[in-house]
């Protein structure tokens, strides 16, 4: 009867929609990028320019993934301030967080080179891959892809700094409820990038160094749009810039630690996508651009179902601060129900329409029948990926990140002792052991909920 009552409650059907559409719009807008460039590459003849990309795609978006904790903390922050009708912090807010994001991209392009040659060196090795006991063949890195990955990822760098403000930008705009401006920046991003990957591929046949100018340009000038919308909401507040508190450290200590376990949670998470991706180039281009196309399907899957997890976190965190049980569970009913709906939907889709999926981004024979045996695991990844998702929107907004660390770090202890097992079984094995890493988080982070439940801790804790 709880769960009928609370699904018939049109007003948090509107709020969820009302934080999720915006939310996954400006989510999506970073991984659409690295799929756009897939897509082009795989126009191409060579198998070895698609795995370059989606390598060197692969390794950019782990940096980027790793720092995503800017637009959460950046929205958490601006929402507060904006609820406190404080102009001057709002204001402070954005400069910090502006920033932040230039001082990140710095320090992250001291590491990032020789962060990609530890990466790309782990692909320099010959293996032969096991099934059922036989030899099935020798899989042997490409020189070509290899190189590829390492020019298009070099060149992605230039983006970084843009990518980091894009996440400050959309994450300060969120929080002053400001949906139309992230929307207009993902438009821009991903219009800009599609024309040029065409252009620049296709037309003008720069290959991976094309796809690498093309999102760099795109991301320039989806940071230039939201730079210039800033005028728009600063001039209906009221307040003046302090820049003397940007002096102060004591200013920016909770903008810096707030979000460290998060931190924390989301590189492990990026640790485990890298090495799905290092473990493939292993086995061969084709079988590394095969997996670019499933953890493609799977990015835009994990990025959409995030929508519901920021729409839980946002109105759970509500409902806490405001101690109701009642609204604490009908946006878990709700918001929970439609991500659940939206993992069958693609689930479903994957099974009647994996193949024009895969055929969609690629046109190399080799590639496509690498991918075709994967579809199985693509179709099973909502169903699994998202109880994880939903789960952490909800100890986001508890402010509970310890245990989503904890979990992450149990999880993939597990994951690496499973994989060490089935090492032998090749990529079969590795997407096992994938699938088996996000099962075991969403589960830990469940029963973790449900003991909290359990002590009523959720709203006196």
């Amino acid at each position: 009867m709880g769960i009928m009552t609370a699904w018939r409650n049109l007003k948090i059907h509107q709020q969820v929609f009302a934080l999720t559409i915006p939310m996954v719009l400006s989510n999506i807008s970073v991984p659409l990028v690295g799929t756009v460039d897939t897509m082009v590459m795989g126009r191409l003849p060579e198998a070895h320019n698609m795995a370059a990309v989606g390598l060197g795609s692969a390794l950019y978006l782990f940096l980027v993934g790793c720092l995503n904790f800017l637009r959460m903390g950046t929205t958490g922050f601006a929402s507060q301030a904006k609820g406190e009708e404080n102009g001057a912090k709002v204001r402070q807010i954005l400069l910090q967080a502006i920033l932040l994001s230039f001082g990140l991209a710095i320090v992250v392009a001291l590491i990032a080179l020789p962060f990609s040659e530890w990466a790309l060196n782990l692909l320099q090795t010959k293996e032969s891959v096991a099934s059922g006991g036989a030899i099935s063949g020798a899989a042997q890195s490409n020189e070509a892809f290899v190189e590829g990955a390492r020019t298009f990822f070099s060149w992605r760098l230039w983006g970084l700094p843009a990518a980091l403000l894009n996440y400050t930008l959309v994450g300060w705009f969120l929080g002053l409820q400001n949906a139309r401006i992230p929307l207009l920046i993902m438009l821009v991003t991903n219009v800009v990038n599609m024309a040029l990957s065409v252009l620049f591929v296709l037309y003008l046949h720069k290959g991976v160094v094309g796809a690498a100018q093309a999102a760099i340009i795109a991301e320039w000038s989806g940071a230039i749009v939201g730079l210039w919308a800033l005028k728009f909401p600063l001039k209906k507040m009221v307040g003046a810039w302090d820049f003397s508190g940007l002096k102060r450290l004591s200013e920016w200590k909770p903008l810096l630690f707030v979000n460290r376990d998060i931190f924390f949670r989301s590189l492990i998470l990026q640790i485990a996508f890298l090495l799905v991706s290092i473990r493939g180039g292993r086995l061969g281009e084709e079988t590394v651009a095969a997996n670019m196309i499933i953890l493609n399907g799977l990015l835009i899957i994990s990025y959409l179902l995030d929508g519901f997890a920021h729409a839980i976190e946002s109105l759970c965190g509500h409902a806490i601060g405001a101690k109701s049980r009642t609204k604490l569970r009908d946006t878990l009913i709700v918001a929970g129900g439609w991500g659940l709906i939206v993992s069958l939907v693609f689930a479903v889709g994957f099974v009647f329409l994996g193949k024009g999926f895969i055929n969609l981004l690629t046109h190399i024979e080799s590639v496509r029948e690498a991918a075709y045996p994967l579809i199985p695991y693509l179709t099973m990844l909502p169903l699994i990926g998202v109880w994880s998702y939903l789960f952490d929107g909800l100890f986001i907004g508890a402010t509970r990140a310890k245990e989503m660390r904890d979990s992450m770090l149990v999880a993939f202890a597990f994951a690496l002792m499973l994989g060490a097992i089935l090492y032998p079984f090749g990529n079969h094995g590795l997407w096992i052991v994938f699938l088996s890493f996000m099962a075991l988080r969403g589960g830990l982070l469940g029963w973790i909920a449900y003991r909290i439940d359990q002590r009523d801790e959720w709203i006196a804790g």
